[in-house]
């Protein structure tokens, strides 16, 4: 792994356990950095070394509650490294903001995520390294290089360790993620099933049909993230009215936000599998069907390649060793 000073490693404040973690694969200390709001809630930045010339990587992602505050953190991060000579910054967004918004889907509705991308380039962003982005194409949104690593190898080994494949079909909740679902259970040999869900407004569920058989089998909801918790527990139900033995769900990004803990509780699903590449504080005490799939070696993998100029395609659809 990389040597001391090699990689200048800096934490937002979103989820500095996350980065310890990558620091630790690493082998290199967490950059000092103080970060303090003022009375008016403006973010003053200080980067307490050197980082002249130096490959930096600035590890923030998206925190329940404070996104916008995150995302603004993370912009004077990179125009402050930017200022102070670094060599080159990239910008470590395991939860990319404003993924959902990618399209313009309605009239005078904007393009968030675009915007998110200029304000990234306008700081001084060189390289974004991202997870499982809401929609793959935002990676066009950038003229800086942009890798979107996958949590599917990572949840295939969960997988494979926790559950009996001869008995699993891979469901999508929707028609979104059927790309997603489909390559999962390619992977693994095994069914595929859709549901086709209606949304009235955003974040509410309407009217769900499932297209496919999960009658006597172990259905693995499958989708890239999950916020209020509304649409897996809506599909759960679904599945286990169409005689699913069991039903569980793996996301990538755990955001939980809103009454999603006690959705969750309530709900038929026998357990949630997310990553944590976003801070979920008291919610694995709140919930007792949470189970996390730690993704901190790949992304200090990710980096490592990154740094060396190694290619990153491996972490793809392997595991780092």
């Amino acid at each position: 792994m990389a040597t001391p000073n090699e990689i200048k490693l800096i934490s937002g404040s979103s989820h500095p356990e996350l980065t310890a973690k990558v620091a630790h694969w690493l082998g290199v200390e967490v950059a000092k950095t103080m970060s303090i709001p003022y009375s008016n809630q403006e973010t003053s930045i200080t980067i307490g070394e050197s980082v002249r010339d130096e490959d930096v990587f600035i590890l923030q992602t998206t925190a329940p509650g404070d996104v916008n505050d995150g995302l603004m953190e993370m912009l004077i991060m990179i125009h402050a490294c930017r200022t102070a000579s670094a060599r080159r910054i990239t910008a470590v967004i395991p939860n990319f903001p404003y993924a959902r918004q990618d399209k313009k889907d309605k009239s005078r509705a904007p393009i968030s995520a675009r915007l998110v991308a200029n304000m990234l380039q306008s700081s001084g962003c060189d390289h974004v390294i991202t997870v499982d982005l809401h929609a793959s194409q935002i990676q066009g949104f950038f003229s800086v290089p942009v890798d979107n690593l996958y949590g599917e190898p990572s949840v295939m080994k969960w997988v494979r360790e926790n559950l009996d494949i001869s008995n699993l079909v891979v469901v999508s909740p929707d028609a979104g993620g059927a790309k997603r679902a489909t390559s999962m259970a390619d992977r693994l040999d095994v069914p595929f099933a859709l549901i086709h869900k209606e949304r009235p407004r955003p974040n509410v569920v309407g009217r769900m049909v499932l297209v496919g058989n999960v009658k006597d089998k172990i259905a693995v909801l499958v989708d890239d993230m999950a916020d209020t918790c509304g649409t897996l527990d809506k599909a759960a139900t679904t599945l286990m009215d169409h005689g699913a033995k069991e039903v569980l769900a793996i996301v990538t990004h755990g955001i939980l936000s809103g009454k999603a803990i006690e959705i969750l509780n309530k709900s038929v699903l026998s357990k949630l599998v997310v990553t944590n590449s976003t801070p979920l504080g008291d919610k694995i005490e709140r919930c007792p069907k949470l189970c996390v799939i730690d993704i901190s070696r790949t992304l200090a993998e990710a980096i490592r390649r990154t740094h060396n100029g190694e290619s990153v395609s491996y972490l793809f659809h392997h595991v780092p060793m």
